[in-house]
This record gives structure tokens, sequence and C-alpha cells, in this order.
């Protein structure tokens, strides 16, 4: 539902004219240093010139140590009345778990796991893998398959360097993938933690620690720069930055209920849950990924659950 991001926030931040109308906010997790505040910041803010962040608590301007950052309230303050600060408006895509039915990403699935063999955001080992049994590890994608045309159509593609060829995008490439434990992987998917290839591969987390790996580090496995197939920082990078976008500003994104039981009304509560249309296209082209839609009319959307 929109607006649960928000809830449990402990460190919220302001228009300096606006002290009672928070911009957003996050809940802080413990790896979390000024630096990394500042650094998200400049991800949220659009300024016509240099600001302050300075602490209610303290009335001191933050400043990019590695100092850790405390709960509080934050103003934004430009250094002259000239200049004018906002919310970016950047667009956070509408992300579901990224998995499809079709066996267009065998491939990845089979390279990803070769490539790494465990956990790389954990570190636990998949000791079954010599008997090809992956029972609890799932390849997930960085950039997800429900956003194959935006992949393509904002030049992502051209961080792919194993495409097969020129009619390949590239987003099933082991580039784009990380092999996770299944409960990480749904994590991942929906924004609760993001690695930053520019803080030494350091794992943030947005929404709780349940898995305790708030401040861990991105295994090098599957970031080894002579591997071919190793991760690419750009695609790392973008899924931080949307991590930010979904979790900060403002109350935060949708985030989507994902356990269906058998029996479950799963296209109901869709079409009763927030952004239901944008999500309806998302979970068809995650799972039909590759395959012709043209014969398959979009459900109806009734009136008012959109």
């Amino acid at each position: 539902m929109a607006g649960k991001r928000a809830i449990g926030r402990d460190v919220h931040f302001y228009h300096f004219a606006e002290p009672e109308m928070a911009l957003g906010g996050m809940i802080l997790s413990p790896s979390v240093t000024e630096m990394n505040f500042l650094s998200m910041l400049a991800i949220l803010i659009v300024a016509s010139g240099p600001y302050r962040v300075t602490s209610r608590n303290t009335g001191e301007d933050l400043a990019p140590t590695d100092n850790c950052l405390q709960p509080g309230h934050y103003d934004i303050r430009p250094y002259s009345r000239r200049d004018a600060i906002s919310m970016t408006d950047e667009p956070c895509i509408i992300r579901i778990l990224s998995r499809t039915i079709t066996g267009r990403d065998d491939a990845f699935r089979n390279q990803v796991r070769e490539r790494d063999g465990k956990c790389v955001i954990t570190g636990l080992v998949n000791t079954q893998a010599y008997r090809d049994r992956w029972t609890g590890f799932e390849a997930a994608h960085i950039f997800p398959l429900s956003s194959e045309d935006y992949f393509v159509q904002s030049g992502f593609i051209r961080w792919i360097t194993n495409r097969r060829d020129e009619h390949d995008t590239g987003i099933n490439s082991a580039q784009n993938g990380l092999l996770m434990q299944n409960s990480i992987h749904a994590l991942f998917d929906d924004f609760g933690f993001a690695v930053n290839p520019d803080d030494g591969y350091k794992i943030t987390c947005f929404d709780g620690d349940p898995f305790g790996i708030d401040g861990k580090i991105l295994d090098p496995v599957c970031r080894d720069p002579s591997d071919d197939r190793s991760a690419r920082n750009e695609l790392l990078r973008w899924h931080f930055r949307q991590a930010v976008l979904a979790n900060m500003r403002g109350a935060g994104e949708p985030s989507f209920e994902t356990d269906f039981p058998p029996g479950t009304d799963m296209m109901g509560e869709i079409l009763s849950g927030p952004d239901a249309a944008k999500r309806m296209e998302a979970e068809l082209f995650s799972r039909l990924n590759g395959v012709t839609l043209d014969w398959m009319p979009m459900p109806q959307m009734p009136t008012g659950k959109v």
C-alpha cells in the first residue's frame, strides 16, 4: 500500500521555509553515515545552487564524514536566498519479482548460478551446487524484466558487453544478474535494500534489516573485472538510485503484495491495490516476457480502482 515505506521513519528532512512539511525521510540503518545521507539527498534534491543540511537536534550542519547519521529532523537550506530547492520528479519504476515462465532466461539463470555459486548478499554457499540442486537460490535481475522497453529506450543496453547479437537487448545477460536466496531476492526487487558500487559495494537497507545484511559488502565473486559475465556497476548504481527514490521521497512508493497462496484472487487483489494498471502491465511483461501478447486483451480496469 502507498505510504507503508514511511511507517517507522526516524529520519525526516524538510525545506527550511516549510519546517512542518517533510519532503521525505528514511528508516535509519546503522551503516548510513553523514556522507551517505548527503549523497542520497543529492539524488532527491534539485537545487539551483549549493545548500546545507542542518540538524535540528544540534543546530550543526552535516559534513561528508564517516560519522554515523543520527535519527532526527534535518533542514535543507540554500546558502543564497536567490537559490531554489525542490524535489526531483525523476520517475521510480514499478517493480515486481523478476521471474518469467517462458524459458527465455534459462541461459541467464544458468550463467548466474555458475558464476556465483552462493548468495552474493549473505554469502551463503549452495553446497548442493555439484548436484545441480538450487532450492532456495534464485537468479535475480538487477534491472527488471518487466521494464525491458525502458531498459532499451533509456540506453542501458550499452552497458551490456556480451549480447549474443544485435537483436538481444541484454536484459537476460548475467551482467544484469545476481544469485540470491529467494527471500533476499524478494527484498531486493522491492527496493528494500541496494548495493552502492560508489561506496565500496556496501549494502544499505532502507526498510529494516530482517536478514542482518546492512553494512555487508557485495561478494566479489559476482564482480570480478576479468570475468565477462560480471555484474555491471552502472546497473547496480541505477538500482541504488531507484531504492533512494522509492523509499525516501515523500511518503515513498507503493509496496506490493506478492504472497498469493493457492485459491487467492490474485487478479482481484492487484486491481484493488495501488497503481493497479501499471502493476498489471508489469506482471504480464514479467511473467510472459518474450511471448507475443497481441492475442491477449488487457483486463478491463474497474472505475475508481486505478
